[in-house]
């Protein structure tokens, strides 16, 4: 992250609501049958793909807490953590599959936008609650996870991550508009 913390903090919080914004009118304007089509580029249809953009930001909520713990330890307890999440990547991309099938059969709709609000929220209630230097903390990640994982990520980056996550997959809809 190229700025502070604190100056970027504000910045975080407008990519936040303006994710939430954006998610909510798209899953608003789908059909049924637009969310049965088949997304660009990955096997999920846009409803499955849907539900793992939402999903993507309770991994941001649960990611925190692993950061401040590993934030605070020796740099070798995160690197062997990082390296043994490594050495789980195929069975992670298989279970990141199914999981996004299933989700989007209990998620979707109002249910979805509602679920996606509330992690939202959590997730600015947390930020302001952040001490600038817990958001300069930083722990090693599994860089074969997932392509927006860093090898050594920031508290902070980790709260932008989501957003990031989110963009890329927003441009493998294939929704109308």
């Amino acid at each position: 992250m190229a700025t502070s913390a604190s100056t970027d903090r504000q910045g975080i919080h407008e990519e936040l609501e303006r994710v939430r914004v954006d998610f909510a009118l798209l899953v608003a304007a789908a059909g049924a049958a637009d969310l049965r089509r088949r997304s660009n580029g990955t096997r999920w249809t846009n409803g499955q793909l849907l539900w793992h953009m939402a999903f993507g930001f309770l991994v941001v909520q649960r990611l925190l807490p692993l950061v401040r713990i590993f934030g605070r330890l020796p740099e070798g307890f995160g690197r062997a953590f990082a390296a043994l999440l490594d050495a789980a990547t195929r069975p992670f991309h298989l279970v990141n599959y199914v999981g996004s099938v299933g989700g989007a059969l209990v998620f979707h709709g109002p249910r979805l936008t509602r679920r996606l609000d509330r992690t939202i929220a959590r997730l600015h209630r947390r930020l302001d609650a952040e001490s600038d230097r817990a958001l300069g903390r930083a722990m090693h990640f599994p860089v074969g996870w997932d392509p927006f994982f860093e090898p050594t990520m920031t508290l902070a980056e980790v709260y932008v991550y989501g957003c990031r996550h989110y963009d890329f997959h927003r441009t493998q809809l294939t929704l109308p508009g």
